[in-house]
């Protein structure tokens, strides 16, 4: 048997404890139902010496009702108990008891003349008679819509509960106009077997049965905690500034959420600093009105009657001032001279998104830093280099070694000047001794450029001469396949 955490009989959804007394820790067990209430004075010994003689029972779902302990059996919260019914006896499971129940009967206005009375605590015979009815529920419900579709009734079976008996079984329904089911009735009784009670209820009520999860992520607050439907109507939405769309105003049940009613108190608090949003204000350049409001930044737009395209927005304390200026009968300056220049804050880019190369990885030692030092970075390398084309170049004699300027192409980053150093044409040629061996003698450069003009003019002759060919294709050889003598 379940403790009567969650849904009440399901012991799929139950903490374990298998006793009709109930889970004596069901209040800190972790496990909740629909609507549960928690007792804050489960530890506090009541000064009074009278005790309070009911009880809150649930049934399934968000069922309710209260119960006189006539023959004092000592019960807390999870005790599963048979209760008078009308006919036979019903099973609960209890969700209340103590100084707290009289509390919540002053609320809900329960009436304390002939009350219904507790019987017993729950046998092992009643507990299974009541599980064995929960199960056929289900089936019962969509045998139950065929039957009204059959029919042709316009109405939507929303839910089926079974008495702890089985003696009588009740259909939750909603139906937007008034539905003639006495045939239904019969066809039911016939089917089922058992007495037939029929319930209308509203479409939050059905939600509120049903259960689900809504546009904010949570559980529906019908099914959880909210016992009490407020009328919600679209002012609700005006006062919060909000469009009025119905898709986004709606909830599971097609009408206006609940939830609009929770800030109304503090928008309508905030509201009652605000100017009329009627105020119309009157300057030299034409009459203005407000177009919108802005409760969190307590700001408001106006814009003129003949052109209402530009907006401009004041504080609400600049906008009483306004308009007691225009009860004196004194127009104000145009609203373009009136609004003041927004200041822009510096924005700080902390993630670098504005940076391209943030993930480029950049070049680290000696050679960025070389790079760096040289005067003639960003020139063209090549502006350095000879140019055979151009002629002879005349290069100073060096007579010696320590003469010799030091290199600092390395030192820069520059590359190398290409410097062809003169080749001995005549390999028989003897060293003068006389000559310093240091000492290098100038290069003959008037031979070099008729010897390079030369060789150039064959090679036009000989590509003139020889046409020029496609180059051959290179071809594997193939060889024949072996044959198999096996064959």
């Amino acid at each position: 048997m379940s403790c009567g955490c969650k849904t009440s009989g399901d012991s799929a959804h139950s903490c374990g404890t298998k006793s009709a007394n109930g889970c004596e820790s069901v209040n800190t067990c972790g496990n909740s139902y629909k609507l549960s209430v928690f007792d804050w004075l489960s530890n506090v010994q009541n000064p009074a010496s009278n005790r309070c003689d009911f009880v809150e029972v649930r049934f399934k779902n968000d069922r309710k009702s209260f119960y006189k302990n006539v023959n004092n059996i000592p019960l807390h919260i999870g005790s599963v108990v048979t209760v008078e019914s009308s006919p036979g006896h019903d099973v609960g499971v209890v969700s209340l008891s103590g100084e707290l129940v009289k509390i919540q009967m002053k609320k809900k206005r329960f009436s304390t003349e002939d009350p219904l009375k507790i019987y017993r605590l729950a046998n092992q015979k009643d507990i299974e008679v009541w599980q064995e009815a929960r199960k056929k529920e289900e089936t019962v419900k969509v045998d139950a819509r065929k039957i009204s579709h059959r029919l042709g009734l316009e109405m939507k079976i929303t839910d089926v509960e079974y008495q702890g008996d089985g003696s009588k079984v009740t259909f939750y329904y909603t139906a937007d106009n008034r539905v003639d089911f006495r045939m239904l009735i019969k066809e039911f009784a016939g089917t089922f077997r058992t007495k037939i009670d029929m319930k209308q209820i509203g479409f939050r009520q059905e939600a509120a049965k049903i259960g689900g999860i809504g546009s904010c992520g949570r559980e529906l607050c019908c099914s959880t905690w909210l016992t009490d439907f407020r009328s919600v109507n679209t002012n609700v939405a005006r006062y919060q500034q909000l469009s009025i769309n119905p898709q986004k105003l709606a909830g599971q049940c097609g009408k206006l959420k609940c939830c609009l009613n929770y800030e109304l108190d503090s928008y309508l608090d905030a509201l009652s600093h605000f100017p009329s949003s009627s105020t119309m204000l009157d300057t030299e350049k034409g009459r203005a009105f407000c177009i919108k409001i802005d409760v969190f930044k307590k700001k408001m737009w106006f814009a003129y009657v003949d052109s209402s395209m530009a907006w401009y927005d004041f504080d609400i304390d600049l906008v009483k001032k306004l308009i007691a200026q225009n009860k004196k009968g004194e127009r104000i300056l145009p609203l373009e001279e009136l609004k003041v220049p927004d200041i822009a804050l510096p924005s700080v880019d902390l993630i670098q998104e504005n940076s391209v190369d943030r993930f480029e990885k950049k070049n680290r030692g000696g050679f960025n830093k070389n790079r760096n030092q040289n005067p003639n970075q960003g020139q063209n390398p090549n502006q350095n280099r000879p140019n055979n084309n151009q002629g002879p170049r005349n290069r100073p004699e060096r007579t010696d070694r320590n003469d010799r300027p030091q290199k600092t192409e390395r030192s820069t980053g520059e590359r190398p000047v290409n410097s062809e150093r003169p080749k001995n044409t005549n390999p028989n040629a003897k060293p003068n001794p006389n000559q310093n061996p240091n000492q290098r003698q100038p290069k003959p450069q008037q031979t070099q450029q008729p010897k390079i003009q030369v060789e150039k003019a064959e090679a036009d002759l000989n590509s003139e001469q020889k046409p020029q060919q496609p180059p051959k294709k290179k071809f594997k050889k193939k060889f024949p396949p072996k044959k198999d003598n096996n064959v």
